[in-house]
């Protein structure tokens, strides 16, 4: 398992069996719906309101904190009913952030694309990869997924003026 996954990952699960067995996927090999969800370059919050024609709000499961690196497990749910249609583990350097954006983050009010793009920063999102999952205990009861054999993520890097701020893992549903 490449490394960025498993450093993610452990950081909510003891075991990959818990969230699901990942397999990595090409862009052209994804289902097309998910193509459009998960390869691209761009904020998840941005893709996820637009595929779902619904705001997101977040729902902070876990997080955790190492001075000034903030992990956090979070569902982004549609505003209209609630529907849960990502699982995301991030680990964001807050070191290298203006203080308001720590300070938002922090809240958990919002999510993290939205902050960042409410803030202006200078920011680019790199995919590092897509995934194949099929879904473990957690991730099923999480996202609400019943007979689906396989979900699909990626996972990516936030670089914020040019540094490496963000590390993501993200889960998606249709």
């Amino acid at each position: 398992m490449p490394h960025l996954i498993s450093s993610l990952t452990e950081l909510f699960y003891s075991s990959f069996d818990e969230l699901g067995d990942f397999a990595p996927i090409d862009a052209p090999d994804l289902p097309e719906q998910y193509q459009a969800l998960l390869a691209h370059h761009d904020h998840m919050t941005v893709t996820v309101e637009a595929w779902h024609n619904s705001l997101v709000d977040v729902r902070v499961l876990k997080e955790n904190r190492e001075g000034d690196l903030y992990a956090r497990k979070i569902l982004l749910v549609l505003q209209r009913d609630g529907t849960p249609v990502q699982l995301g583990i991030m680990r964001i350097d807050l070191a290298n952030l203006p203080q308001i954006v720590r300070m938002e983050i922090e809240s958990q009010a919002l999510p993290l694309g939205r902050i960042m793009i409410r803030h202006h920063l200078l920011r680019e999102v790199e995919l590092c990869q897509l995934w194949q999952i099929t879904p473990g205990p957690d991730l099923r009861l999480q996202l609400k997924l019943k007979d689906d054999p396989y979900c699909y993520g990626r996972t990516a890097r936030i670089l914020v003026e040019g540094q490496p701020i963000v590390e993501l893992l993200e889960i998606v549903r249709t």
